[in-house]
């Protein structure tokens, strides 16, 4: 094992149960506002089509292709238009109301906590996330780990995204910190293992959905807690 001495993670769907948090939140919505009223059938189809249009959206912001402020702006519009919802202006409330209750969320995914343990008295910890400052200042905080980390870097505090190799070197340059002392850990083949394979880090795919691919990633986890045998 090579001597690493900082450990960059990826937070939404490597720290924080971006799932879980999201699913209980649109459920909560779906009810307050009865949107069954407005002609859908159920809650599952309501989270199901939120999930498949922010995939693709935050696909979209990555890439470059879209802002901050219309990937926020035209989420629930698109959610809605795909349920056959006719446009109403509950779209607004729906996306404040998204934003602020499910970043409040605390879940965070198996085995994160006791690995953060672990690893915060043997490295220095980091964060590398596409998300937006103040969101993911308030997840961090809801979920009580924002001291495991010393530097966290977004991208709209790095002007780039994942997996732009700039926003790793950013991070590290930050951190103070050669290439071969770096480890990112992260769930996205393409944002996280590409990205810091192009900056010449070395990473850790975390696998938990077990996907099948092509890729040859310098490790493999199918759970946070593998990190404790390997570090």
């Amino acid at each position: 094992m090579p001597s690493y001495r900082h450990l960059f993670f990826d937070l939404d769907h490597t720290l924080w149960d971006f799932e879980r948090c999201s699913g209980e939140t649109l459920e909560e919505l779906f009810q307050e506002h009865q949107l069954h009223t407005l002609g859908m059938e159920c809650v599952a189809d309501f989270v199901v089509t939120f999930r498949n249009v922010n995939r693709q959206l935050w696909h979209q912001y990555g890439a470059g292709q879209i802002t901050q402020q219309q990937l926020r702006e035209s989420r629930f519009i698109l959610v809605l238009n795909q349920l056959g919802v006719v446009q109403t202006d509950i779209t607004a409330k729906l996306t404040e109301q998204y934003l602020l209750r499910c970043s409040s969320k605390s879940y965070l995914l198996p085995y994160a906590r006791e690995v953060l343990d672990y690893l915060k008295e043997k490295y220095i910890l980091h964060i590398i996330t596409n998300g937006f400052d103040e969101v993911q200042s308030i997840k961090m905080a809801s979920s009580g780990i924002t001291g495991y980390f010393r530097h966290i870097v977004t991208s709209q505090k790095a002007g780039c995204h994942k997996p732009n190799r700039l926003i790793f070197d950013y991070a590290r340059q930050l951190a103070r910190a050669l290439p071969e002392h770096c480890l990112m850990i992260g769930d996205s083949l393409e944002a996280d293992i590409a990205g810091a394979r192009n900056a010449g880090i070395d990473h850790v795919f975390y696998n938990y959905e077990r996907l099948s691919h092509n890729e040859t990633p310098t490790y493999e986890i199918q759970c946070l807690s593998e990190l404790m045998k390997m570090l």
